[in-house]
């Protein structure tokens, strides 16, 4: 088909798609441009391209300080604890609800769920210290009430601890059931009704039918999720966080926060961001190419 022709067919699709084209262009690719502030001595009346270039001097700096790698290691361990407690959360919800045979109750149960994601960090925040607090915490007083010894749920390394992935999970698993219940919508349910002729029970079928109808969906997650496992939220561990946890709640975010925005060091900063980015990458490659070895399933 000529050129001229095929784009005077389908020119509505091109014009449809350099809308978002556009907005990655701008707001994703564009910023890059302030990435040359890791190897310059940012002076911000100066400007990017008027401050001096310093090479790697900025990342030696970091790098020598002890901060980082403690940041760096609470950012991991995080990550590694959500992702271990997290990520089967919305697939287990997800098989659940669509094994449940009332819709009344699927609709009900959905919208429980899924309220909390729509619910902003700031908000849990004063939840959690309404709930967990130590000293006037709902769950303390009750215990208090019973001649009970209170639970340090915010100030006990521990406690904090199992507190912020409980906390994880109650905001995120129900939103993260909908790519579940989506695909799950994709199998054949002649598959299930032939399993069931054949004697199948629920169990025997999940396994059979329903895990491997999702196995895509779960590797696709997993790579994405993967590749943030050096990148953390600010609001969660910032919020929930405080003085008496900090050795397991000062993440890499809040040490940017703290060194770059409170402190003015925005080239170092900008290192840990690239460095970020950098080994982020690095996960994605290297979890879609084992991904490949051993499933056959990747996104790249």
């Amino acid at each position: 088909m000529n050129t001229t022709i095929y784009l005077r067919r389908y020119w509505q699709l091109y014009a449809l798609i350099s809308l978002p084209l556009l907005y990655f262009l701008v707001f994703k690719y564009g910023p890059m441009w302030g990435v040359q502030i890791a190897f310059k001595d940012f002076n911000l009346f100066q400007g990017i391209s008027g401050s001096e270039w310093i090479g790697f001097d900025a990342f030696v700096e970091v790098f020598k300080m002890k901060d980082f790698y403690l940041t760096l290691r609470n950012t991991l361990m995080l990550n590694i604890l959500d992702l271990i407690v997290s990520f089967p959360a919305p697939l287990i919800l997800a098989i659940m609800l669509y094994e449940a045979k009332w819709v009344w109750f699927k609709k009900i149960s959905q919208t429980i769920l899924y309220i909390p994601h729509f619910i902003s960090w700031v908000i849990i925040g004063g939840i959690v210290y309404q709930v967990f607090g130590t000293q006037s915490g709902m769950i303390n007083n009750v215990l208090s009430s019973l001649g009970l010894d209170a639970i340090p749920f915010l100030t006990d390394k521990k406690d904090w601890l199992v507190t912020y992935l409980a906390t994880g999970v109650w905001q995120s698993a129900g939103w993260g059931t909908i790519l579940y219940l989506a695909a799950l919508t994709g199998i054949n349910r002649e598959l299930f009704e032939a399993a069931e002729v054949d004697g199948a029970g629920r169990f025997k079928r999940i396994w059979h039918i329903t895990l491997p109808g999702l196995k895509t969906t779960i590797v696709t997650l997993l790579i994405i999720n993967l590749g943030n496992m050096i990148t953390i939220g600010f609001e969660r561990p910032y919020i929930i966080g405080n003085l008496a946890v900090r050795e397991f709640s000062d993440v890499l975010s809040t040490f940017v926060y703290r060194v770059g925005i409170q402190s003015g060091e925005y080239t170092l900063a900008t290192v840990v961001g690239l460095f970020q980015a950098i080994v982020g990458l690095i996960f994605v490659l290297g979890a879609n190419y084992a991904s490949k070895k051993l499933t056959d399933e990747s996104i790249l």
